[in-house]
């Protein structure tokens, strides 16, 4: 019995239960809200903008992404290698490598927007 409530798929719907029961819980307890026109309407340092001024541009978070994506792939890479010398000698290397990438990756020039 033990083994059948603490299997995964057991686990994830029982929390996804309690987590669905502390939402409904939450609703029930709030204030209820008051529907007024402004309350959705676009909004920056007090003055009304035009939607189309503050479109995000991610053309920049890209390089950002990118690098922690080298980084954490190079960590658990270099975790989950044998600790023997030739592992020890490739890992350096690997490490070299990224080295590498990530300075290239850092001398890219960025988009501006």
């Amino acid at each position: 019995m033990e083994t059948i409530i603490l299997s995964p798929p057991v686990a994830f719907i029982a929390f996804l239960a309690i987590g669905y029961g502390i939402y409904r819980l939450g609703g029930a307890i709030a204030a209820p809200g008051k529907p007024h026109p402004g309350k959705r309407a676009t909004y920056a340092c007090g003055e009304d903008i035009p939607a189309q001024r503050v479109a995000p541009s991610y053309g920049a978070f890209l390089y950002l992404a990118l690098l922690f994506a080298i980084l954490h792939l190079a960590a658990l890479v270099v975790a989950t290698a044998p600790r023997d010398g030739a592992s020890a000698w490739l890992a350096t290397i690997y490490l070299a490598g990224i080295g590498v990438s990530v300075y290239a990756l850092m001398g890219m020039q960025r988009p501006t927007d």
